[in-house]
């Protein structure tokens, strides 16, 4: 896996997030709307991945479409990852978009490292993640949501249940004291990841971050 920084390395900011191909191609449209909307100075710790659905998913679960099973390998990807992050005069923020939005959500659950979590259209149908959240306890104190208002409309029976999850695992991180916001961006699931990322991020940088 590799890393590539964005910004000043010497900020005490630090934006966590996992990429693929796709997501490098735009990331300097998402770094660009983080400077225009708040004043923090951060550098941006990008982490390419090579395999999207192993390397990002919590845990092994069933193709929902063709062959392309997910093996459950974030726990190998979340070990590589913190190896980059042991400066403790740091705060560190991982955030990312679609499965890599999941997984951020997910790794704030098993380490206190996270001072927020930047969750943009996360992939929340995947198997049985709104039990984890239920049945577990995140450790960061700051989580953002947000899904396009059209990702439910598809016939795919397992991904049309992904606005009803996200208001669920919503709900249940409120209920848990959790200073969490849902938003929800116009259109279907790969409309302006980017700048739906950036908002993310932008929305925990400007809060009182606990």
């Amino acid at each position: 896996m590799n890393i590539i920084k964005y910004g000043n390395d010497d900020a005490k900011t630090i934006l966590v997030q996992t990429v693929d191909e796709y997501d490098l191609k735009n990331i300097e449209n998402e770094i660009s709307y983080i400077k225009n909307n708040t004043n923090k100075d951060f550098c941006l710790y990008a982490f390419k991945v090579d395999n999207w659905n192993d390397d990002l998913s919590p845990w092994h679960a069933d193709a929902i479409f063709g062959n392309n099973e997910f093996k459950g390998n974030g726990k190998k990807t979340l070990d590589e990852i913190i190896t980059y992050l042991k400066d403790e005069s740091k705060d560190y923020y991982i955030g990312g978009y679609s499965l890599a939005a999941l997984f951020s959500l997910w790794a704030a659950f098993n380490i206190n490292l996270f001072k927020g979590v930047a969750a943009a259209s996360p992939s929340v149908w995947f198997n049985d993640f709104d039990n984890f959240v239920y049945k577990n306890n995140i450790k960061t104190k700051n989580v953002y949501l947000s899904l396009g208002d059209k990702e439910d409309k598809t016939k795919n029976q397992v991904m049309k249940t992904v606005k009803e999850k996200i208001i669920k695992i919503n709900d249940i991180l409120l209920n848990k004291e959790i200073n969490t916001i849902l938003e929800f961006n116009e259109g279907n699931h790969f409309k302006d990841a980017d700048i739906r990322t950036a908002k993310a991020f932008v929305w925990l940088l400007n809060q009182e971050v606990k």
